[in-house]
């Protein structure tokens, strides 16, 4: 029995070595930059990154998260907020809001530098 224990350790260890550096859009040892490709990078309160890949001249956007990306479509004229009926992404003067439910989840963002 101890035989077989010590091979499915080893195995665990060198399946999980690599875990603590992954992110889907790059390496992220550093060198490589965090932020999804064409997207705009937001630094927001309390530590949190929102990416929005703007579309058709701005009138959309890609909310672009790790597990999940979604379409907003602007709800009027430029200036105006963009929404699909659940999220809505209030942009301004290098600023943003995304408040998804009525709930705002990423506040204060500011355009990375």
């Amino acid at each position: 029995m101890r035989l077989r224990v010590v091979p499915a350790v080893v195995s665990l260890a060198l399946l999980t070595a690599g875990c603590s550096s992954w992110w889907p859009w790059g390496g992220g040892s550093g060198d490589v930059p965090r932020v999804p490709p064409g997207a705009t990078a937001y630094k927001c309160d309390a530590g949190k990154e929102l990416f929005v890949r703007y579309l058709n001249g701005g009138k959309s956007a890609m909310i672009v998260f790790p597990e999940r990306e979604f379409r907003l479509d602007r709800t009027g004229d430029a200036g105006s907020p963009y929404a699909n009926g659940q999220t809505t992404l209030t942009v301004g003067a290098g600023t943003a809001t995304l408040q998804e439910g009525g709930t705002v989840t990423h506040a204060n963002c500011k355009i990375a530098q």
